[in-house]
């Protein structure tokens, strides 16, 4: 582990996130993705009663069907596990994605549509990694296809100043996009 070495400690909770991109035959892209919780001690709750150390507290999926510009074209979503019998009847709210884009302003699209009462916390949250995983699959396609070679790296308003690494006047964005980095360097 590449981290300092942890003070004493017992684990207690483990939450694997895990997605997959796919190329589709029709020219589409599905990306799918889990959330699983599990817990080393026995765990007491009012709606599924008791959950045995190692069993799942949460497992849920989602599939996202998305085209080479990342607009979504479908999206289904199963609670298989969860600790409360409301869980897996959640309003299936996720259809209001379809049509949107994967673009900046995603992650504040995806909460105002379905954060809150309006869906689940956890799948919510499982959109982000989605959405990662959904342009790291396509754009990496993009860029290993003849047709798609004159934009193999996407438009820079995609990427600039979304981390330290690409802001604007890094040695990285005034190599990618020689043309368009006129920016100020970073502070």
């Amino acid at each position: 582990m590449p981290l300092p070495p942890p003070e004493k400690r017992h684990l207690v909770h483990t939450r694997k996130i895990e997605c997959a991109g796919y190329r589709r035959d029709d020219g589409l892209w599905d990306i799918e993705g889990s959330l699983i919780d599990t817990r080393t001690e026995e765990m007491e709750t009012f709606g599924r009663g008791r959950i045995a150390p190692g069993e799942h507290l949460h497992e849920m999926w989602l599939r996202m069907t998305v085209d080479s510009e990342l607009t979504v074209k479908s999206i289904d979503a199963k609670t298989v596990h969860a600790p409360y019998p409301r869980c897996p009847s959640f309003p299936d709210r996720f259809g209001k994605l379809v049509g949107q884009r994967i673009e900046p302003g995603w992650t504040a699209k995806v909460r105002l549509l379905l954060g809150g009462r309006w869906g689940c916390t956890h799948l919510v949250e499982l959109l982000g990694p989605l959405a990662t995983t959904a342009v790291q699959t396509v754009y990496a396609w993009r860029g290993e296809t003849a047709d798609h070679l004159e934009d193999s790296v996407a438009p820079p308003e995609d990427f600039i100043n979304t981390c330290h690494t690409l802001a604007a006047g890094t040695e990285v964005v005034s190599r990618l996009w020689p043309t368009i980095d006129r920016k100020d360097p970073p502070d």
